[in-house]
Protein backbone atom coordinates (compact mmCIF):
# COMPACT_ATOMS: atom_id res chain seq x y z
CA UNK A 1 0.00 0.00 0.00
CA UNK A 2 1.36 3.40 -0.91
CA UNK A 3 2.01 5.99 1.75
CA UNK A 4 1.01 8.71 -0.70
CA UNK A 5 -2.53 9.99 -0.44
CA UNK A 6 -4.39 12.19 -2.85
CA UNK A 7 -6.40 14.75 -0.95
CA UNK A 8 -8.89 16.93 -2.76
CA UNK A 9 -8.78 20.59 -1.84
CA UNK A 10 -11.07 21.42 1.10
CA UNK A 11 -11.73 17.72 1.75
CA UNK A 12 -9.91 17.97 5.10
CA UNK A 13 -10.72 20.56 7.77
CA UNK A 14 -8.84 23.84 7.49
CA UNK A 15 -6.69 24.82 10.49
CA UNK A 16 -7.10 28.26 12.03
CA UNK A 17 -4.55 29.25 14.67
CA UNK A 18 -6.17 32.04 16.67
CA UNK A 19 -4.08 31.76 19.87
CA UNK A 20 -1.26 29.21 19.84
CA UNK A 21 -0.25 29.67 23.51
CA UNK A 22 1.38 26.41 24.72
CA UNK A 23 -0.45 24.09 22.32
CA UNK A 24 1.26 20.68 22.14
CA UNK A 25 3.33 20.26 18.97
CA UNK A 26 2.39 16.56 18.76
CA UNK A 27 -1.31 17.48 18.62
CA UNK A 28 -0.44 20.17 16.08
CA UNK A 29 1.28 17.53 13.96
CA UNK A 30 -1.89 15.42 14.01
CA UNK A 31 -3.97 18.40 12.85
CA UNK A 32 -1.48 19.05 10.02
CA UNK A 33 -1.26 15.40 8.93
CA UNK A 34 -3.41 15.82 5.81
CA UNK A 35 -1.97 19.20 4.74
CA UNK A 36 -4.93 21.45 5.54
CA UNK A 37 -5.22 25.08 4.54
CA UNK A 38 -3.38 26.88 7.37
CA UNK A 39 -4.91 30.18 8.47
CA UNK A 40 -3.36 32.24 11.26
CA UNK A 41 -4.18 35.37 13.19
CA UNK A 42 -1.60 38.06 12.36
CA UNK A 43 -0.51 38.06 16.01
CA UNK A 44 0.46 34.36 15.72
CA UNK A 45 2.18 34.50 12.30
CA UNK A 46 5.80 34.78 13.55
CA UNK A 47 5.34 31.92 16.05
CA UNK A 48 3.78 29.65 13.43
CA UNK A 49 6.49 30.40 10.85
CA UNK A 50 9.17 29.76 13.50
CA UNK A 51 7.77 26.21 13.78
CA UNK A 52 8.53 25.72 10.08
CA UNK A 53 4.91 25.76 8.92
CA UNK A 54 3.67 27.09 5.59
CA UNK A 55 0.90 29.63 6.12
CA UNK A 56 -1.81 30.06 3.47
CA UNK A 57 -3.92 32.89 4.91
CA UNK A 58 -3.30 35.61 7.50
CA UNK A 59 -6.23 37.25 9.29
CA UNK A 60 -5.41 40.83 10.30
CA UNK A 61 -2.50 43.20 9.80
CA UNK A 62 1.11 42.21 10.31
CA UNK A 63 3.64 44.56 11.82
CA UNK A 64 5.56 46.61 9.25
CA UNK A 65 8.61 44.75 7.97
CA UNK A 66 7.35 41.24 8.72
CA UNK A 67 8.86 38.73 6.30
CA UNK A 68 6.04 37.10 4.35
CA UNK A 69 6.10 33.62 2.88
CA UNK A 70 5.17 33.32 -0.79
CA UNK A 71 1.56 33.05 -1.98
CA UNK A 72 -0.09 34.23 1.24
CA UNK A 73 -3.55 35.76 1.22
CA UNK A 74 -4.10 38.51 3.76
CA UNK A 75 -7.66 39.07 5.00
CA UNK A 76 -8.12 42.40 6.82
CA UNK A 77 -9.47 42.05 10.34
CA UNK A 78 -12.82 43.77 10.61
CA UNK A 79 -14.30 41.98 13.62
CA UNK A 80 -12.66 39.89 16.37
CA UNK A 81 -10.33 37.96 14.08
CA UNK A 82 -11.92 34.60 14.76
CA UNK A 83 -15.17 35.80 13.17
CA UNK A 84 -13.23 37.13 10.16
CA UNK A 85 -11.65 33.68 9.80
CA UNK A 86 -15.03 31.89 10.04
CA UNK A 87 -16.59 34.25 7.47
CA UNK A 88 -13.66 33.64 5.11
CA UNK A 89 -14.07 29.86 5.49
CA UNK A 90 -17.84 29.99 4.88
CA UNK A 91 -17.40 32.29 1.86
CA UNK A 92 -14.73 29.95 0.43
CA UNK A 93 -17.05 26.96 1.06
CA UNK A 94 -14.82 25.06 3.48
CA UNK A 95 -16.95 22.40 5.19
CA UNK A 96 -14.89 22.16 8.39
CA UNK A 97 -12.23 23.85 10.50
CA UNK A 98 -10.09 23.00 13.50
CA UNK A 99 -9.39 26.08 15.63
CA UNK A 100 -6.50 26.39 18.08
CA UNK A 101 -7.35 28.97 20.73
CA UNK A 102 -7.42 29.66 24.46
CA UNK A 103 -11.20 29.97 24.02
CA UNK A 104 -13.20 26.79 24.63
CA UNK A 105 -16.66 28.25 24.18
CA UNK A 106 -18.86 28.54 21.12
CA UNK A 107 -20.50 31.74 22.44
CA UNK A 108 -19.52 33.92 19.46
CA UNK A 109 -19.45 31.08 16.93
CA UNK A 110 -22.85 29.33 17.01
CA UNK A 111 -24.03 31.33 13.98
CA UNK A 112 -21.36 29.55 11.87
CA UNK A 113 -22.36 26.00 12.91
CA UNK A 114 -24.96 25.52 10.15
CA UNK A 115 -22.20 26.09 7.57
CA UNK A 116 -19.04 24.81 9.29
CA UNK A 117 -18.14 21.70 11.24
CA UNK A 118 -16.15 23.49 13.92
CA UNK A 119 -13.79 21.94 16.50
CA UNK A 120 -12.08 24.14 19.11
CA UNK A 121 -8.75 22.96 20.54
CA UNK A 122 -7.13 24.44 23.65
CA UNK A 123 -3.92 23.26 25.30
CA UNK A 124 -5.79 20.52 27.16
CA UNK A 125 -9.19 20.05 25.54
CA UNK A 126 -11.13 19.60 22.33
CA UNK A 127 -14.68 21.03 22.04
CA UNK A 128 -17.31 20.42 19.36
CA UNK A 129 -21.02 20.79 18.72
CA UNK A 130 -23.24 17.76 18.24
CA UNK A 131 -26.81 17.35 17.03
CA UNK A 132 -29.59 15.29 18.58
CA UNK A 133 -29.05 11.56 18.09
CA UNK A 134 -25.24 11.76 18.14
CA UNK A 135 -23.60 8.48 19.21
CA UNK A 136 -19.96 7.66 19.82
CA UNK A 137 -18.06 4.65 21.17
CA UNK A 138 -15.83 5.50 24.15
CA UNK A 139 -13.87 3.44 26.67
CA UNK A 140 -14.96 3.45 30.32
CA UNK A 141 -13.54 6.38 32.26
CA UNK A 142 -13.57 8.81 29.33
CA UNK A 143 -14.50 12.26 30.60
CA UNK A 144 -16.80 14.58 28.67
CA UNK A 145 -17.01 18.26 29.58
CA UNK A 146 -20.55 19.39 28.82
CA UNK A 147 -21.88 22.93 29.12
CA UNK A 148 -25.40 22.30 30.36
CA UNK A 149 -27.26 24.99 28.47
CA UNK A 150 -30.24 22.77 27.70
CA UNK A 151 -31.78 19.57 29.01
CA UNK A 152 -30.25 16.43 27.53
CA UNK A 153 -30.26 12.69 28.14
CA UNK A 154 -27.37 10.31 27.52
CA UNK A 155 -26.89 6.56 27.86
CA UNK A 156 -23.76 5.18 29.56
CA UNK A 157 -22.81 8.55 31.10
CA UNK A 158 -22.74 9.60 34.76
CA UNK A 159 -22.43 13.19 35.99
CA UNK A 160 -19.43 13.83 38.28
CA UNK A 161 -19.01 17.54 38.88
CA UNK A 162 -20.94 20.44 37.43
CA UNK A 163 -19.77 19.97 33.84
CA UNK A 164 -17.87 16.66 34.00
CA UNK A 165 -19.48 13.43 32.88
CA UNK A 166 -17.74 10.05 32.85
CA UNK A 167 -18.40 7.08 30.56
CA UNK A 168 -19.58 4.22 32.80
CA UNK A 169 -18.51 1.22 30.69
CA UNK A 170 -16.84 0.59 27.33
CA UNK A 171 -19.43 1.15 24.65
CA UNK A 172 -21.71 3.60 22.91
CA UNK A 173 -22.70 6.93 24.41
CA UNK A 174 -25.97 8.17 22.87
CA UNK A 175 -27.17 11.76 23.25
CA UNK A 176 -30.77 13.01 23.00
CA UNK A 177 -31.88 16.62 23.34
CA UNK A 178 -34.21 19.23 21.84
CA UNK A 179 -31.77 22.19 21.50
CA UNK A 180 -30.16 22.78 18.08
CA UNK A 181 -26.74 21.76 19.46
CA UNK A 182 -25.08 20.33 22.54
CA UNK A 183 -21.46 21.31 23.15
CA UNK A 184 -19.07 18.54 24.20
CA UNK A 185 -15.52 18.79 25.38
CA UNK A 186 -12.94 16.04 25.77
CA UNK A 187 -9.52 16.04 27.40
CA UNK A 188 -6.63 15.68 24.96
Amino acid sequence: MSSHHIVKEKQEPALYIHEFANFDEEHLGQLLEWSPTVIVAASEYEKVVSLGLKVDVIIGNLEAGAALQENIRIIPQQKKGIEDAMEFLVKEKYPAVNVISKMNSFDDLTCYLPDLNLVLFTERTKHYAIKDGFSVWKPAGTIFLIDIIAYFEADNLMQQETSEFVVVEDGMVNFRFKAPYLFLGELL
